[in-house]
């Protein structure tokens, strides 16, 4: 490997960074513009390890616009971030596609004040694009819950 690769590497891991955050901060404030935005035109979202629904990141984007009034507090912590990339005949550190794994734990408040905490695992996917990296799945594995 050059230098010149291991900087594009650690540039696309920042970049990469900055997209599961993107993805926490825009599901913590409710901004589905910037939800949408983050997702490639085919990326989904499978949200049915917590409960939820699957399907275009569209179309589930309205489905937690309309689940999430249900807790106006909602924080999103995603660490032990692993990334992996991959693209076919590259090299393993580096190409135009990308795999994370992280875990999570998200405390959230119903309007009652009632307190829920769950945690678990995401699968982020992603892909290079002429705009910069795009999720192409998010899948949710909730491993725990507690409520109340």
């Amino acid at each position: 490997m050059t230098q010149r690769v291991d900087l594009a590497t650690v540039m696309d891991r920042f970049a990469l960074d900055d997209l599961v955050t993107g993805y926490a901060a825009a599901v913590d404030e409710g901004d589905w513009n910037a939800y949408r935005g983050l997702f490639a035109p085919d990326g989904r979202a499978d949200y049915r390890g917590s409960g939820g629904i699957e399907g275009p990141a569209a179309e589930v984007a309205e489905w937690l616009a309309g689940t999430l009034p249900l807790f106006p507090v909602r924080q999103h912590l995603i660490v032990n971030r692993r990334v992996r990339f991959s693209e076919p005949g590259g090299y393993p550190e580096t190409g135009d596609r990308a795999d994370v794994a992280a875990d999570y734990v998200n405390p959230m408040r119903f309007a009652s004040g009632e307190d829920f905490v769950c945690g678990g695992r995401y699968a982020f996917a992603a892909r290079r694009t002429p705009d910069g990296w795009r999720l192409t799945s998010v899948v949710v594995d909730e491993r725990w819950r507690r409520h109340g």
